[in-house]
C-alpha cells in the first residue's frame, strides 16, 4: 500500500496526498450484499437536530459485513478485494465452497485467489479466523469480539491490530491499539493478521469540499460563541471563557471520564496511555 502526491494544478491539489489503492481489484460491489442507507442529517424522528456538524455528503450503498465469521469449517476463495464508502479499512469478498458469498474486512496482505477460513483447528494464517483460545501467543489479531457470538468489535478500522499476550484459564489477555491490556473470553473469535489500508492515516484531504462530500459540515469553535451558546464562549476579541470544556460543562483536555464501578473494570489489566 502506497500514498501520491498530487500536483497542484488546482489550489485543491496544492496539499492532497491521496491512497494509490494497489490493492483494489475492482470497483463494483456484490449487487446481492448491498443495501440501501438513507441519511438523516443529524436529525431525530421529530427534525430535531441531535448530531451537530452532520448532513450531505455523497449518495452510499451500504455493503454488509460478515463480522461474526460464523460459517465455520467450510473454506472460501476470497474474489475482490474491495473500497468501501463506510469504512477505512477494505474489505474482501469471499466466495465459500457452496456457493455462498460473504464480505470481511480485509486484512493486510490478502490475496485474490486465497483460500481461507473460519475453523477451530485452522491453521493461524492471514485471514483466517479462531477462537483465541486455539490462537498462539503473540500472534497480531483484528476484529475481535467482546462476547462470543456477538461479532468483531475491536481493532476494525484502517491499520489497526491488537496482540494476543497470554492466557489465564478460560481468558486470553490481549494488548489493544489505545495500549490497553484486557482480559476476554477464551471463546471469542478474531481473524488473524491487522486490518487492511494502513496508510490510510498518511492522506491529506487538501480542501474543505472533501469534508462536505464525507456529511461533514463546517464545525464553530466553542471560543467564538456567545455565552449562551457555549460555556467557552463571550468575552472580547479571542479571550476564551476559561478551562475547554463541552457544551454541557465536561471539562476536555485529559478529564478521566471512565465511571469507577464500571463492570468491565475487572477485565482490565492495564489502562490506556
Amino acid at each position: 500500500m502506497s500514498v501520491r502526491k498530487l500536483k497542484p494544478i488546482t489550489p485543491g491539489q496544492r496539499f492532497r496526498v491521496v491512497n494509490n489503492f494497489d490493492e483494489i481489484t475492482t470497483n463494483k460491489p456484490e449487487k446481492s450484499l448491498t443495501v440501501g442507507i438513507s441519511k438523516s442529517g443529524g436529525r431525530n424522528n421529530t427534525g430535531k437536530m441531535t448530531m451537530r456538524y452532520t448532513g450531505g455528503g455523497h449518495k452510499q450503498k451500504y455493503r454488509i459485513i460478515d463480522f461474526k465469521r460464523n460459517k465455520f469449517d467450510v473454506e472460501a476463495t476470497v474474489k475482490t478485494v474491495e473500497y468501501d464508502p463506510n469504512r477505512t479499512a477494505f474489505i474482501a469478498l469471499l466466495e465459500y465452497a457452496d456457493g455462498e458469498k460473504r464480505y470481511i474486512i480485509a486484512p493486510t496482505g490478502i490475496k485474490v485467489d486465497q483460500k481461507v477460513i473460519s475453523s477451530e483447528t485452522a491453521e493461524p494464517n492471514v485471514g483466517n479466523a479462531m477462537k483465541l483460545k486455539n490462537i498462539p501467543l503473540g500472534t497480531v489479531i483484528s476484529c475481535i469480539e467482546l462476547k462470543p457470538g456477538q461479532g468483531g468489535i475491536m481493532a476494525r478500522s484502517a491499520g489497526s491490530s491488537a496482540q494476543l499476550t497470554s492466557r489465564d484459564k478460560k481468558y486470553v489477555i490481549i494488548k489493544l491499539p489505545s495500549g490497553e491490556s484486557r482480559m476476554v473470553l477464551g471463546e471469542c473469535m478474531a481473524m488473524i493478521g491487522a486490518v487492511s489500508n494502513h496508510d490510510h492515516m498518511l492522506t491529506v484531504s487538501g480542501k474543505a469540499g472533501r469534508s462536505r462530500w464525507l456529511g461533514r459540515r463546517p464545525r464553530t469553535r466553542p471560543v467564538v460563541m456567545n455565552p449562551v451558546d457555549h460555556p467557552m464562549g463571550g468575552g472580547e476579541g479571542k479571550s476564551s471563557g476559561g478551562h475547554p470544556r463541552s457544551r454541557n460543562g465536561m471539562p476536555s483536555k485529559g478529564y478521566k471520564t471512565r465511571k469507577k464501578n464500571k463492570a468491565s473494570n475487572r477485565h482490565i489489566i492495564s489502562k490506556r496511555k
